[in-house]
């Protein structure tokens, strides 16, 4: 355990050195699923990882690549005493990002970005005396993102992001505003490398 962790310690120092301004950052926030949609009113956040890499400085602004993983699960009392089953929410989502670096706000850092995102939903547990444990779906969609970036000093940042989710449905389940539009709330931290 110890050796993982010299190495991946080592291996961050390295990466540091070779770069005086580096171009990767990870951050770590907290997703509130928000609206009244299947996911805003079932679902509860865990935690949300990502990884951005800004590949194009164009004075004012910054262009680049993201990708988030984040879990919700909704862990509700079962409606009956013939369900008892919890559903995990593992949202994938990559994304190209433009960023502004405006010199008179210089710590403040507003983004827009586009992408998509994958949510998979896997069920453990009994539902009508049936084991339904490994059973998942994919449901998946355009994502906006809106984000802001509070620079606290040169590595480290707070940030509120904002995303908006249209997924695309299988012909069986109802076009409703309810059932495609997931809204994400995430509040966290940054880190550049």
């Amino acid at each position: 355990m110890r050796q993982k962790l010299l190495l991946t310690l080592l291996l961050i120092f390295t990466i540091k050195s070779f770069s005086q301004d580096s171009k990767f950052s990870l951050d770590l926030s907290y997703p509130i699923p928000i609206d009244k949609n299947f996911v805003g009113e079932n679902y509860d956040g865990i935690i949300d990882l990502g990884a951005k890499f800004k590949f194009a400085e164009l004075n004012p602004l910054n262009l680049g690549a993201s990708l988030t993983s984040g879990v919700l699960v909704n862990d509700s009392p079962p409606n009956n005493e013939f369900q008892d089953f919890k559903i995990t929410a593992y949202l994938i989502q990559p994304r190209i990002f433009s960023e502004l670096d405006i010199e008179s706000i210089k710590s403040f850092h507003p983004s827009i970005g586009i992408g998509y995102t994958f949510i998979i939903f896997d069920a453990k547990g009994t539902q009508n005396g049936f084991d339904i444990s490994g059973g998942s779906q994919t449901q998946s969609g355009l994502n906006i993102n809106f984000g802001i970036a509070y620079d606290i000093n040169d590595k480290l940042f707070a940030q509120i992001q904002y995303d908006f989710v249209k997924i695309s449905l299988e012909s069986e389940i109802p076009d409703i505003k309810y059932n495609t539009n997931v809204n994400i709330l995430k509040i966290g931290l940054g880190y550049r490398l």
